[in-house]
This record gives C-alpha cells, sequence and structure tokens, in this order.
C-alpha cells in the first residue's frame, strides 16, 4: 500500500472545486509525512491534544483541520494555528473560539455541523438552530469567528438513497442559509463524503470531503 499512490487516485477523482481534507487521526508523522511530500497540505484531526502534538512537530505550511467533536475547555490548545473547525454544533462553541482567536489577534473559519443522519451518535445542530444563530445579535458581535459554510455526516448504512437524501439535505441547507448570511459569515463550504461516500457527496454538491482510510489504509 503506497499512500502516495492512494493520494494520487483520490485527488484525480475530485473535481477542481473540491478541497480535499486527509484525514490523518490515529496515524503516525510518518504516514502524514508521505502524503505532504506528495502535495497534501490540509489534514484532519478528531482529537486536539493529538492535532497540537502533531502540528509542533510536521512543517508549518499545513493547514490543520479539527473535524471531531469540539471540547470548549480545549479550543484554546488550537486557537494560535488551527486553519478550519469542522464540527461547531452550538453557539457556546462558537463564543469559545470567538473568545480564544481574540487572544491571538485571529479570526478562525468555522463551519456549523448540521445532524442529517438519523443516529443519535451523531453531534450536530438542526438547520432552524443555524439559521438562528447566524441571524442572533449575539452572533453578530463575534468578531473573531467567520462561518464559511456547513459541515455533515451521514448515516453510517448501505443505504445510498438514504446517504443521497441527507446529503441533498445539508445541500439545501446551505443554500437557505446562505441567503441569510451576515457580516461574519461568508458561506461557501459544503463539508460532507468521507472514504466510502465521497463519490456521492460530490454529486450532491460537496465542495469538501473528509478522506482517511482510503489514503492512509484502514486504522490499525
Amino acid at each position: 500500500m503506497s499512500i502516495t499512490k492512494n493520494l494520487q487516485d483520490i485527488q484525480e477523482q475530485l473535481p477542481e472545486n473540491v478541497t480535499l481534507v486527509a484525514v490523518s487521526k490515529t496515524k503516525p508523522v510518518s504516514d502524514i509525512m508521505q502524503a505532504y511530500k506528495a502535495g497534501q497540505r490540509i489534514f484532519g484531526e478528531n482529537k486536539i491534544q493529538d492535532m497540537v502534538d502533531k502540528y509542533e512537530e510536521m512543517p508549518k505550511d499545513i493547514q490543520w483541520h479539527m473535524i471531531g467533536h469540539v471540547q470548549r475547555n480545549k479550543v484554546k490548545y488550537i486557537a494560535s494555528f488551527v486553519t478550519l473547525i469542522h464540527g461547531v454544533e452550538n453557539f457556546k462553541t462558537l463564543k469559545e473560539i470567538n473568545k480564544q482567536a481574540a487572544k491571538h489577534d485571529r479570526i478562525i473559519d468555522c463551519l456549523l455541523q448540521i445532524k442529517i443522519a438519523s443516529e443519535d451518535t451523531k453531534f450536530g445542530m438542526s438547520a432552524n438552530e443555524a439559521s438562528e444563530i447566524l441571524q442572533s445579535e449575539a452572533f453578530s458581535e463575534l468578531k473573531n469567528v467567520n462561518v464559511v459554510g456547513v459541515m455533515g455526516m451521514a448515516t453510517f448504512t448501505e443505504d445510498q438513497e438514504q446517504i443521497k437524501r441527507e446529503f441533498s439535505f445539508l445541500k439545501n441547507t446551505f443554500e437557505d442559509l446562505k441567503s441569510q448570511q451576515t457580516t461574519n459569515s461568508n458561506l461557501q463550504v459544503i463539508s460532507m463524503g468521507m472514504s466510502g461516500d465521497f463519490k456521492l457527496a460530490i454529486q450532491c454538491g460537496s465542495t469538501m470531503v473528509r478522506v482517511g482510510s482510503s489514503i492512509f489504509g484502514v486504522r490499525g
């Protein structure tokens, strides 16, 4: 298994307007460096401490994306360098990101995580909650966050029609939110699709896919 070859195979399948986040969670630096040497610069981690450790060890032109559940009390550890936080599931988290970003004089890009799956294990807010946040006065006062889009995780199922419905719902939610965006939101990104379903996600309008096992192999 060649990480370089896997990466090239995936990249060849992506349209120009789709960004690849190489999901490097649980992977050693040596593996991630193979992808880096093959030209990949955007990596996704789901644990803040792992991201901090890898950030310190690896080249500084890497864009680190936080793709997992965001623990508010740990945002401070990544606020100085994180490029994009995918999993913002409520206003309290946005507020904390804003607070920590201000300490570093940064504006941190965020995605609102919309719950599109039928499983209770998936995090996220409803489309209505996302709309209420973007319209709220409290949100307009957050000067150090920029909501640039939405993220969603489909149900873990073999039913392609169900996955398609969930992805289409996220695309429609994005369009609705985009029509009502405010000063500190600039919606451009739809982060959906992983190793098993990224092609379907792209058909449904995804602009950013999170691919791990198809690049690095199944988590050992």
